[in-house]
């Protein structure tokens, strides 16, 4: 992710936290932590980045506090993580990261994370819902994973597209995700 998060700008000269707290809706990492389940921690309060990220432009920051630190856990053993984006003009229109543990020719765990479709990224419960205890191979539970991940990315019109479209594009990088991770 981090040779194709953002641009060449951002890049070289940005910093994780600074990118957070600005909580562009259009935002490579925001995506790709939350499917790795990150923390964050300010003034002596630790919260999920699912709570931290409230809406486009908006943190859980109070007026005068300061970011501390992102708290990235080390993913389980056997948990496989893809990332992937569909972006116009540098500015990505989908963001997609998906982190699926498997165990015995199943998928055990999974987390998915949609972004850059709606108001700020978000997890995608209901999806890693219907893909745990999947075959590897359910290509029809993996349908319906990404249908549903369309659904809780919370599409809305922009100058990407409409919401119709960001739905569509989300259910195509849910499934190439997954099968990203899965190879």
């Amino acid at each position: 992710m981090e040779r194709k998060v953002a641009n060449l700008r951002v890049r070289e000269v940005g910093t994780l936290g600074g990118n957070l707290c600005f909580s562009d809706p259009h935002s490579d990492p925001a995506t790709f932590l939350l499917a790795l389940d990150a923390e964050v921690e300010y003034d002596g309060t630790q919260r999920s980045l699912s709570e931290f990220l409230v809406g486009p432009y908006e943190t859980a920051l109070a007026h005068g506090q300061l970011l501390h630190s992102v708290r990235i856990p080390l993913p389980r053993e056997g948990t496989r993580i893809a990332h992937r984006k569909l972006s116009f003009h540098e500015r990505p229109a989908a963001t997609v990261a998906c982190a699926v543990r498997v165990e015995g020719g199943s998928i055990a765990e999974a987390r998915v994370a949609v972004g850059s479709v709606g108001p700020r990224a978000v997890l995608a419960t209901g999806a890693a819902g219907a893909l745990a205890g999947a075959s590897v191979e359910d290509d029809d539970r993996l349908r319906s994973a990404a249908a549903l991940a369309a659904e809780e990315g919370g599409a809305v019109e922009d100058a990407n597209g409409s919401a119709e479209y960001k739905e569509q594009l989300v259910r195509v990088l849910v499934e190439r995700c997954v099968r990203d991770a899965l190879s």
